[in-house]
């Protein structure tokens, strides 16, 4: 996965804190006291900052839980178990399911959040921020400054800078999800007109969005001319040398020539992409593939090549995973029966998943989570849709929240989690306290001691290592947090 190989929500990109929230509008209300009838009056012709608060939706926090738990796992388990790691190229594993997931959780927060915040310029004023606070912490965390948890050197070449990344992807599909979702307040409908559809016709604009991010993206993919292009990196001597990859062709859709990396090579430059990308372990650079290993002596220039997963075209493309989540959010807030709802989101997941089931096996277009294919946006987002659909069948109808507690203490305090455990922050800091030597500190003899030599299996230590010392005690943490009703939010 990705350096860091990690994740809006992600991270609560448009989770809208409730207490936050509410005591802005307290503090706004408190400017105007009874002895002033003119003011109150005026106040009572105005629409509050915000509608009243509304009960948190324990689906949404389960899920996100499960996916900041699917990242940590992917991201700390997958070097030991490449199968769960992100797809070299075409295809999709448990690894590729991350990203469009918090996208997904991105848009359903967004439809839940705006429908309490009538006025446009304050909400508008909040999305600005929370898109920036987003940017601030992408480029902070994935863009070279931390080397966390196993370098305790910190600070970044601006020379070198990674621009793009998860949280960079998130802030702007947040940004333009919820301008959209702004800017057509005034057309949404209190009440759906009678039929299957009138869903998508109410909320026509938001598609409109999608629809327009998804001709940009399909137009640039198959029609822009990609030409020859060069890179310096290190050769088998370790020493640096020039490349040179030929293209000047149209239309390509494997790693070399495809115009998801041309764009992000004029965009931000070479030097400023992610430079150890997961097609390196395909079976043309390495005998070792899927795992990663040294690069045949036949392998192709492009494999030492930088590439960014998160980059500007593939971006554009994740806005229609947002599109597809706010959908489902705006089904929440319209349809109020558990029937009804349910079959509104697993006929929507149903179809995307036919879609692109068949995309991918007539090789029109495959399923790429590097690319951010048309079929990966489809299928993961079906996806996302059978497990929203599971996740609210079992909780809020069947009533069975307590197996998912520990899920939704950690959706509610995502951002902490995916700082300190994704991240590897906090591991960092325990580093940080060695004896003698950097590698002779607790985390390295936890995982020692504790778990490879007991289990004397370094894969099977691996996996438990990260079940129980990452994912439990966050959740234990989380679950704290909780009680005391301290949360990170941005």
């Amino acid at each position: 996965m990705e350096d860091p190989r990690k994740l809006e929500e992600g991270l609560h990109a448009a989770k809208k804190n409730d207490d936050d929230i509410s005591n802005e509008n307290n503090e706004h209300n408190k400017s105007v006291t009874k002895s002033e009838p003119v003011a109150e009056e005026k106040r009572e012709e105005e629409p509050p900052l915000v509608k009243q608060k509304a009960k948190r939706v324990a689906t949404l926090d389960a899920f996100r839980g499960l996916t900041i738990v699917l990242m940590v796992l992917v991201d700390d388990a997958g070097g030991a178990y490449s199968r769960i790691d992100h797809s070299p190229w075409n295809g999709c594993t448990l690894a590729d399911f991350v990203m469009p997931f918090f996208l997904f959780i991105v848009g359903v927060a967004i439809a839940l959040a705006l429908k309490r915040i009538p006025k446009v310029s304050y909400a508008v004023r909040k999305v600005i921020l929370r898109t920036l606070k987003l940017l601030f912490w992408g480029i902070l965390l994935q863009g070279g400054y931390s080397h966390a948890p196993y370098d305790l050197a910190y600070g970044v070449d601006m020379k070198l800078i990674r621009w793009c990344g998860i949280l960079q992807r998130i802030a702007l599909v947040y940004f333009i999800v919820a301008l959209i979702e702004i800017a057509t307040t005034k057309l949404r409908p209190t009440s759906l007109d009678p039929g299957h559809f009138s869903i998508f016709t109410a909320y026509k604009w938001q598609w409109v969005g999608g629809f327009v991010a998804f001709v940009i993206y399909m137009v640039t993919t198959f029609s822009l001319y990609v030409p020859d292009w060069s890179f310096v990196a290190k050769d088998d001597s370790d020493k640096l040398e020039k490349f040179t990859v030929i293209c000047g062709m149209r239309g390509h859709l494997g790693p070399a020539c495809n115009a998801v990396g041309y764009v992000d090579r004029q965009a931000w430059g070479i030097n400023h992409l992610y430079n150890q990308p997961v097609w390196s372990r395909l079976k043309a650079c390495t005998f070792s593939s899927p795992d990663s290993g040294p690069f045949r002596k036949d392998a192709p220039t492009w494999c030492r090549a930088p590439f960014e997963p998160e980059g500007l075209l593939s971006s554009i493309s994740a806005i229609i995973s947002g599109t597809i989540g706010i959908h489902y959010g705006h089904v929440l807030i319209h349809f109020k029966g558990h029937a009804e709802r349910l079959k509104q989101w697993v006929s929507m997941a149903l179809v995307l998943l036919i879609v692109a089931v068949i995309l991918h096996f007539t090789d029109a277009i495959p399923i790429n989570k590097q690319l951010y294919s048309f079929s990966y946006v489809c299928f993961t987002a079906g996806a996302a849709g059978i497990v929203f659909s599971l996740f609210y069948l079992l909780i809020d109808v069947w009533g069975m929240r307590k197996p998912f507690l520990f899920l939704e203490w950690i959706g509610m305090n995502a951002m902490l989690v995916f700082v300190m455990a994704a991240q590897g922050i906090f591991a960092g800091f325990i580093n940080g306290w060695y004896f003698k030597n950097p590698d002779n500190n607790l985390v390295n003899w936890i995982q020692q001691h504790v778990f490879f030599d007991v289990w004397k299996s370094e894969k099977v230590g691996t996996l438990l290592y990260v079940i129980f010392a990452e994912i439990t005690f966050w959740a234990v943490v989380s679950g704290i947090l909780h009680k005391l009703r301290i949360y990170w939010k941005l």
